[in-house]
């Protein structure tokens, strides 16, 4: 890595040129990095907002889940039965599915061998069970803090090997040649030295770009995503970067307080879900008020546990007629909802006793099999998974002693950037890993997104390294085709800078943004929303620059994540809106309306009315491009899964020859 200065507008700026930067230190983005070292390319370096920040390191779930392929037991597998289980998810590309399927494995056992603590019983087997959207028992557990372990096993061998980190820098600008049909590097924001220009700015020469910074997590106020990310997907997207899917995210119960799906343990043991006002007065089971069964009720419940994403197709008589209600109740009538782990729910009790029989036969079996037939759902939480319980207490919220706010959030996007096999994206030696990139289809099995950002930046280093392993641009070529794009971003960071003082309105921006995205972009859409919440977007985003201001200079990385928060959702209620014209229905993780549909429940609101898509249009894959405010959209057919396998011989030849990675 070389490092030099360069003036820019009259500002001295640094300027590092190096093969690789990957952008991102989650669990993608350390293991792109290890892997491109592990295969001889090691002029990289990684650059992140905060090491500590992000997704992989921060969240989690009752027992977060890794997707792999079956290792242990009799039950029969294959690469090709779990590349058909993601291919059926609908919207998926064959070939990202069978890439996915056949590098689960090698990526798990390599996740493994680092110490992520997932269990094997003594014979070395791999212990499944099975996930949502899971056939079989592929799914696997290091317990609640997965990723988290993932990200730390990852991160110590990027330390082990020396490879440079540049923490506390924000990207706010990708580089490009004129015709946009490849990257040649980066700017970002130094955080540590906002005070001058001459510090404010870094810019990056280099040949690759592995983007691994998770998904658009800051468009959402409802979100369970941490608070410390927010993403850049906006930039991506700005540079000319394809996407697809953008539909496509994921909405589930979460707690607000302290943000964590609610999902498995925490939903088996059939906790209460009250509702009260904003001062905590006027406490009601709500759900009492809409399903009068009470085996019904508390077979929801249960099931909320294995079906944790809302799911249309699971409304009308099933577990996510909960997420309905829950939102029916904060967000329409404005109360304040919680799990309540105090007390047993009334559907349960018969008088003062808790009447089991109620529940139906598998929640009854399950409840059963565990020895929880007893006791406050708290209890039984102790007693089946105590760590779910300590979770909370870590955080300052003790479930013996207090219930547990709760929203219907925000909480991952199967769409992304678009990427091929290697995960490279239109724009050549640009790779988008993790969720960024957006693989997935409709649904997914629980935990196929973790093995996914270990496929996608394994696959990305491999590339890298047998196809665009040489240095980077001298300093003069480089500037000649980027430099004016350097000038324009230092522009805009000045103009805003030069406002420090006047009062800030990035707080302000974001609270906007965030709820025209619950709003328009969350589980209930329909067009005309969507319509309407894209152009009061980009109303805001064609006027950012002259009406941004900030009350100080710390402030300035605020503003650019609005901004490209703003681009991200200009696009995403673009493609939702296009999707409802297209004749788009109800699937995945939302509701569309349709003012001719049955409502699932003849005393909710109109705007309940929704039926389901029926695949309608699971065979193909929207695809999009964000050109000078302008967006392209395309429905391309999904590429089937291609004949996988091969003659020994053959593929030997082909590998010893280096003909493989193409």
């Amino acid at each position: 890595m070389k490092q030099e200065i360069i003036t820019i507008q009259g500002i001295q700026v640094r300027l590092y040129s190096l093969n690789t930067v990957i952008v991102g230190s989650g669990a993608a983005g350390f293991n792109a990095a290890a892997c491109l070292q592990n295969n001889s390319v090691e002029d990289i370096a990684i650059v992140t907002e905060g090491r500590m920040s992000g997704t992989s390191r921060n969240t989690g779930s009752d027992k977060q889940t890794y997707y792999k392929l079956t290792l242990a037991g009799t039950e029969g597998d294959s690469v090709r039965e779990m590349a058909e289980t993601l291919f059926r998810g609908g919207a998926m590309h064959g070939d990202i599915a069978l890439t996915e399927a056949a590098m689960s494995a090698r990526c798990f056992h390599r996740l493994a061998a680092l110490g992520v603590p997932f269990p094997h019983n003594r014979f070395g087997e791999y212990i499944g069970y099975k996930t949502d959207h899971d056939p079989r028992q592929r799914a696997t557990s290091a317990g609640p803090y997965t990723s988290r372990y993932m990200t730390e096993c990852l991160e110590r061998e990027v330390r082990d090997k020396n490879i440079a980190i540049f923490d506390g820098f924000r990207v706010i600008g990708i580089l490009t040649d004129d015709a946009k049909t490849r990257t040649l590097g980066l700017i970002a924001l130094d955080l540590n030295g906002l005070d001058c220009p001459e510090t404010r700015y870094v810019v990056f020469n280099c040949t690759n770009i592995v983007y691994a910074v998770g998904g658009p997590a800051g468009m959402y106020s409802a979100s369970v995503y941490p608070g410390s990310q927010t993403g850049a997907t906006g930039t991506a997207l700005e540079a000319g970067a394809e996407a697809v899917n953008l539909t496509e995210s994921q909405f589930g119960i979460a707690s607000t307080q302290f943000r964590w799906n609610l999902s498995g343990s925490y939903q088996q043991v059939l906790p209460r879900y009250i509702s009260t006002d904003h001062e905590g007065g006027d406490e009601r089971e709500f759900l009492n008020d809409w399903i009068d069964n009470p085996g019904a009720l508390l077979d929801a419940v249960f099931l909320k546990g294995y079906q944790w994403p809302f799911d249309p197709g699971k409304i009308r008589g099933g577990s996510s007629m909960i997420d309905i209600l829950v939102y029916h109740e904060r967000e329409l009538k404005g109360r304040r909802v919680f799990l309540d782990f105090r007390r047993n729910p009334s559907a349960l009790m018969d008088g003062d006793d808790a009447d089991f029989s109620r529940l139906g036969d598998e929640a009854f079996r399950y409840l059963e099999q565990s020895g929880l037939l007893f006791g406050t759902p708290v209890e039984r939480l102790r007693k089946m998974n105590d760590p779910a319980y300590e979770l909370y207490r870590e955080h300052g919220i003790d479930l013996e002693r207090e219930p547990l706010e709760i929203a219907v959030c925000n909480q991952h996007n199967n769409g992304g950037l678009a990427g091929n096999v290697w995960w490279e994206s239109n724009l050549a030696h640009f790779f988008p890993v993790g969720e960024v990139n957006g693989s997935h289809g409709i649904h997914r099995p629980g935990g196929s997104a973790l093995n996914s950002g270990q496929v996608g930046s394994t696959r990305a280093a491999l590339y890298i390294s047998k196809r665009y392993n040489d240095g980077p641009a001298a300093a003069d070529v480089f500037l000649e085709s980027c430099g004016q794009q350097i000038e324009n971003r230092i522009g805009m960071g000045e103009s805003i800078a030069s406002t420090a003082g006047s009062g800030a309105t990035t707080a302000d921006q974001r609270r906007e943004l965030q709820r025209r995205m619950d709003r328009a972009g969350g589980i209930i859409r329909s067009r005309e929303s969507a319509d309407e919440a894209r152009n009061a977007a980009l109303e805001v985003l064609e006027r950012f620059r002259d009406t941004t201001g900030i009350s100080s200079i710390y402030e300035l990385p605020d503003a650019f994540i609005n901004y490209d928060l703003l681009v991200a959702q200009y696009v995403y209620l673009t493609v939702i809106a296009d999707y409802c014209g297209q004749g788009g229905k109800s699937r995945g993780s939302y509701l569309v309306h349709d003012s001719e549909a049955a409502l699932p429940h003849g005393s909710l609101p109109d705007m309940f009315r929704f039926s389901l898509d029926e695949g309608c249009l699971s065979d193909s894959v929207q695809t999009l491009r964000y050109r000078d405010g302008v967006c392209d959209i395309r429905w391309d057919d999904v590429r089937p899964i291609p004949e996988s396998g091969g003659w020994f011989e053959t593929v030997w030849n082909d590998f010893m020859n280096d003909r493989i990675v193409k």
